[in-house]
């Protein structure tokens, strides 16, 4: 065996409402001490072979987050997460969340109750519920832009909201052409949010996601999304922090009241329950509250074999 080799990185997987997480719990390098923002610039500047590694194929796939477990800077915290995807490091992830709080519980290193966890921007605290449920109060979110006009890159329209659930979210309204959000429309959808986000980030805006909406089909649910991840993979689950987002520009609307729950249903038929409370009428500050579940499906060592030309996954880009 070459004594050359990285360790092996133990990884927990599971799925949020359909979309994957891979648990990091060691044998990545050591990102030193500071905030969690400050060790996700480092991760992302001199360790980003081992996000790709970890995310992107042969080991990965397009829709997988990672979530590196690391002790947290805020004293408050029990724990630190840095997520990631196929493309690079993420400010939260509502649904990697739930899976990191579920794979813990399953390796018995929590028990139900309330962690309060360190991300990037900023502590979240989650809740494990005695029958496997968790419910994660985000980071506060706000809408910035109502109503944006933007014409598509390619011909077409939309019209829509710009907010931050953790991350930043163009949320079409209206959009020419209009595609109906179902599982045999992913093509469709996928070019449109693509334009979409391109003509956001044209028009100066910030946006990584783009989340479009349709009717529901499960019954209680309010609407059903699909949404654009950074990547250009879609989020199979109804996606924490673009829930997040929705509340924020529910909450600035005056749609939903504080604490009436919404029920986001995903493209694949899954689904959230979310909430609301105030932290600030004046400026539209929302603390959104997302619930779901998680089930773990392996517990693996990822091999790293300098000799193997994908060792550092196949990278996007």
């Amino acid at each position: 065996m070459n004594d050359d080799r990285p360790a092996p990185l133990h990884v927990i997987d599971s799925h949020t409402a359909g979309e994957p997480t891979r648990v990091v719990l060691s044998g990545f390098p050591a990102l030193g001490e500071g905030p969690l923002s400050e060790r996700a610039a480092r991760l992302a500047r001199e360790f980003d072979r081992y996000r790709s590694a970890v995310c992107n194929e042969p080991r990965g796939s397009d829709p997988l987050v990672g979530a590196l477990l690391c002790p947290p800077h805020d004293p408050s915290c029990r724990l630190g997460v840095i997520f990631f995807n196929n493309v690079g490091c993420l400010g939260m992830c509502g649904h990697g969340t739930i899976g990191l709080v579920a794979s813990l519980a399953h390796l018995g290193e929590l028990a139900p109750g309330i962690v309060r966890i360190d991300t990037p921007v900023g502590p979240v605290e989650a809740h494990l519920s005695e029958a496997g449920e968790v419910t994660i109060a985000n980071v506060p979110s706000h809408r910035t832009v109502r109503d944006l006009a933007l014409d598509l890159p390619g011909g077409g329209s939309a019209r829509g909201d710009v907010a931050w659930g953790g991350n930043w979210f163009f949320l079409a309204g209206e959009t020419t052409p209009t595609v109906p959000v179902e599982l045999g429309q992913i093509e469709a959808l996928l070019d449109l949010s693509r334009r979409i986000r391109s003509a956001a980030n044209a028009a100066g805006q910030p946006v990584d996601h783009v989340e479009l909406f349709g009717p529901p089909t499960v019954p209680g649910a309010h609407s059903r999304n699909y949404v654009l991840c950074p990547g250009g993979a879609y989020d199979r689950s109804p996606c924490g922090t673009g829930t997040s987002a929705k509340l924020a520009c529910l909450a600035a609307d005056g749609v939903l009241a504080e604490g009436e729950e919404w029920v986001q249903e995903s493209v694949i038929g899954s689904t959230f329950r979310a909430r609301f409370e105030w932290l600030d009428r004046a400026t539209g500050r929302i603390r959104p509250y997302i619930t779901g579940r998680a089930h773990v499906t392996a517990e693996a060592k990822l091999h790293l074999d300098p000799t193997d030309p994908f060792c550092w996954g196949i990278r996007h880009g």
